[in-house]
């Protein structure tokens, strides 16, 4: 196994990780869920450009690859739904999006055919980890107890907007590139 398909692996790893890091409560539990997170994401980063780089680009780093990001990120938002940071809609609209073109993906498979990750999904997934990021960035500072400090105002709620704002900022993301997605591979489709 090359060293991007272990990266690829590494970050799946991580998830369980994380997911424990900001479920379970203990002193800081938002930090070191950001700092999981964050290394998750930077494996992304990394295990694309010393594949393409080293010409290590495999057929199972094209369709791991986004499957991890899929994992790492729908992990994150599903336990924000669980600690009342975000709004299971948008939650909903974007798994919605991960099946349909999981799916798409499966079944280019089976014909053989291996289908990488273009631009706008690329665009979607650094969205929503930034959106993330945001989020374990703005929950840690209420960690440090950053509301004390602005006690006029409504701290906790204005993180709140911020953070759904961004959610649905690549929820938008992630139809458009969905759509594209199913354009761009309508002749799998159409064989279904």
């Amino acid at each position: 196994m090359n060293l991007p398909n272990k990266l690829t692996l590494g970050r799946i790893i991580l998830v369980p990780f994380f997911t424990a890091a900001l479920l379970i409560s203990f002193p800081y539990n938002s930090v070191a869920a950001l700092v999981l997170f964050s290394v998750a994401s930077i494996t992304d980063m990394f295990d694309g450009k010393i594949a393409r780089k080293n010409d290590l680009v495999t057929d199972f780093g094209k369709f791991a690859d986004p499957l991890a990001d899929k994992i790492l990120v729908l992990a994150a938002l599903l336990c924000f739904i669980q600690l009342g940071l975000c709004d299971c809609v948008a939650v909903i609209i974007i798994l919605l999006r991960e099946f349909t073109v999981t799916s798409i993906r499966l079944i280019a498979a089976s014909k053989g055919k291996v289908v990488a990750a273009n631009i706008w999904g690329k665009i979607k997934t650094v969205s929503q980890m930034i959106a993330v990021i945001a989020i374990l960035v703005m929950q840690s500072a209420l960690n440090f107890g950053l509301a004390g400090l602005f006690e006029s105002l409504p701290i906790e709620r204005i993180f709140f907007i911020v953070g759904e704002s961004l959610i649905w900022i690549s929820t938008f993301f992630a139809v458009v590139s969905g759509i594209i997605y199913i354009k761009q591979n309508k002749s799998f489709i159409s064989e279904m």
